[in-house]
């Protein structure tokens, strides 16, 4: 009996899968702006900022009486009168404990009150923000009489410590604000959670909430070093000695009734600059992670 031959038959076919759809790019308005409507204006910016700079820069390292507009030869006498005959190395320093002991009190005490402000609630809490944010808009000239007739009760004048102390309660509610906003961003759930775990709050802090402030803490931290670093005011009115003089009040010094040194009033201000820019320069991006931070509602 004849046996048919079975045929095979080809599979059909399988339909390729559809390509998902692409998602469609977002559509930004300034897509549609040339790029020389863009770096046009900001080349023009940068130019209006620098030059001040390269003005300063270009008074005090050519020398004395020269007109030329490139520092050439290059001298570096400016910054050693002011530095020796001005007394400004004196006035460095005076800046630098200023600055740096501000920065710790402000940090500190900033901190504790900004923590009760997030994590605890009061009676007067509201009324309290208010009074902090209200004492933003009080000049400080307001403040330099009474804080003058407390200091010299105290017998603090002519003292750094009472610009410390002035310099520190001025940054401390603006301070205080930050740090609060810094901790409502970290989870209450992570201090609970540390203290199931057999930590008391303040060791709870210190391990879980305290690391994730470190930007905020820079950020605070920075500005309060550079507004002592900065101010004028309190110096001047509580410091009456030439030794205990700070940087702001020596470059004033520079600037006689009648004439000016214009090459050592720029060597001053560069002195006064440089170690603010190396400092931010450091900490940018503490800085603006930090800022941004604070500004979230928690």
């Amino acid at each position: 009996m004849r046996v048919k031959e079975a045929t095979q038959v080809a599979p059909a076919p399988v339909p390729a899968a559809p390509e998902p759809p692409r998602p469609r790019k977002k559509h930004r308005a300034y897509d549609e702006v040339p790029r020389w409507q863009i770096y046009l204006p900001l080349s023009i910016y940068l130019v209006f900022t620098l030059i001040p700079f390269y003005w300063i820069l270009l008074f005090s390292l050519r020398p004395a009486g020269s007109t030329s507009l490139v520092p050439w030869p290059i001298t570096f006498d400016h910054f050693e009168k002011v530095w020796t005959e001005r007394s400004f190395g004196t006035y460095f320093q005076n800046s630098v404990l200023v600055g740096v002991v501000t920065l710790l009190m402000t940090t500190l005490v900033a901190l504790a009150g900004g923590y009760a402000l997030a994590r605890f609630n009061f009676k007067i809490k509201r009324a309290f923000m208010l009074a902090l944010l209200c004492s933003q808009f009080v000049p400080g000239a307001l403040l330099l009489v009474p804080l003058f007739e407390i200091f010299a009760e105290l017998q603090m004048i002519n003292s750094l410590g009472s610009v410390i102390i002035a310099e520190t309660v001025f940054q401390l509610p603006l301070s205080m604000i930050l740090i609060s906003n810094f901790i409502k961003n970290v989870p209450y759930s992570l201090e609970e959670a540390a203290w199931v775990d057999g930590c008391n709050r303040m060791t709870a802090f210190r391990i879980v909430v305290l690391p994730l402030l470190r930007p905020g803490l820079i950020a605070v931290g920075s500005f309060a070093f550079v507004h002592s670093w900065n101010h004028f005011l309190f110096a001047l009115m509580f410091l009456n000695n030439q030794e205990k003089q700070t940087i702001p009040v020596g470059l004033n010094t520079l600037m006689g009734a009648d004439s000016v040194d214009l090459g050592a009033l720029a060597a001053g201000g560069i002195i006064a600059a440089v170690p603010v820019v190396i400092v931010f320069a450091f900490i940018q991006k503490w800085l603006i992670t930090g800022f941004s931070a604070g500004a979230v509602k928690g």
